[in-house]
């Protein structure tokens, strides 16, 4: 499985984004979608996630009423965006059948994507 995302960019706080993740490959494989970022010297964190079926959703607190994340492309919606949103985003596609229990973490995921850069400005 291959992913690629898309849809980064520079946007001023309360402004909106939309990310896109591409797969292709075995995807026939993939249950469970994900996205993490990762902000200047801090760890790699979830943010978003759906299943296979778009049935189930996941979010992080912290973007919770803001994002939304869709079944086409694995794409979050971003709205309402602040600056400590700022980060490099990355998408994620898991094969495990126990995601619902392990969504936002980062062994879950058996494939990753490059990054896109997010930056919000104030």
């Amino acid at each position: 499985v291959q992913l690629q995302a898309s849809g980064g960019g520079l946007v001023q706080a309360g402004g909106s984004l939309r990310l896109s993740c591409a797969a292709s490959g075995r995807t026939a494989s993939i249950n469970v979608m994900g996205w993490f970022r990762q902000a200047p010297g801090k760890e790699r964190e979830f943010v978003a996630g759906i299943s296979r079926s778009g049935s189930s959703t996941y979010y992080a607190d912290s973007v919770k009423g803001r994002f939304t994340i869709s079944r086409d492309n694995a794409s979050p919606q971003m709205s309402s965006l602040k600056p400590e949103d700022t980060a490099v985003y990355y998408c994620a596609a898991s094969s495990s059948r126990f995601y619902s229990l392990r969504y936002s973490a980062h062994g879950t995921y058996d494939y990753w994507g490059q990054g896109t850069l997010v930056t919000v400005s104030s």
